[in-house]
């Protein structure tokens, strides 16, 4: 995968309550996620950094498992929205689930321009204060050259509607956050891209 994050807190603040994920499994599969810390400023940057600390050191479990992990250790912070991703090179698949309204589009270049593949299935609530039963994660087929797009709702909603495929995915991450985060809130972009087997 290639992958890269752009991302600013909210004009005015020092840190931001966004951050990103982005780790290898093993061989054969790959865990990305953008945890959004209720509100802003330091106290969201302490819950998301949290989450972030807890699926680093247990990036190998179910990703339902992962946000129950969280959901337990960020009792007493702000919370978090969150969603997780995980890509299985050898099967060709990507799991995703989230908690909230952290976007997640699985997008691929087409004759028309845009193809939104896939989106993941976002659940109500809020990791750390109140999250819902937690369905198994959603599976789909993700081949070589599609791109995973994951964005808090500090980017504006039209976001995917300007990728150049043709840019490096550090470019599409850095283009997607100057055009479309909001001056309101803290903003983060995630892009993945599977690049195909190695050789």
């Amino acid at each position: 995968m290639e992958w890269a994050t752009a991302g600013r807190p909210l004009p005015g603040e020092h840190v931001s309550g966004d951050q990103p994920i982005a780790i290898g499994i093993d061989d054969d599969a790959a865990l990305f996620g953008v945890m959004d810390g209720l509100g802003h400023g330091a106290a969201a940057a302490a819950a998301a950094l949290r989450a972030v600390d807890t699926l680093e050191n247990a990036r190998a479990q179910r990703l339902e498992v992962l946000v129950q992990l969280c959901h337990r250790v960020l009792g007493g912070t702000r919370g978090v929205a969150m969603t997780l991703a995980r890509v299985d090179f050898a099967a060709g698949t990507l799991a995703w689930t989230g908690v909230g309204n952290v976007t997640a589009d699985l997008v691929a270049k087409s004759a028309t321009g845009i193809q939104v593949r896939s989106s993941a299935r976002l659940t109500a609530g809020i990791v750390g204060y109140r999250i819902p039963d937690i369905r198994p994660a959603q599976v789909v087929p993700i081949r070589a050259g599609d791109l995973i797009v994951i964005a808090t709702d500090g980017i504006a909603e039209d976001h995917l509607q300007h990728i150049d495929f043709a840019a490096s995915a550090t470019v599409i991450a850095t283009e997607l956050l100057s055009r479309h985060a909001k001056g309101t809130d803290d903003a983060m972009v995630l892009t993945a891209r599977h690049r195909g087997a190695s050789t």
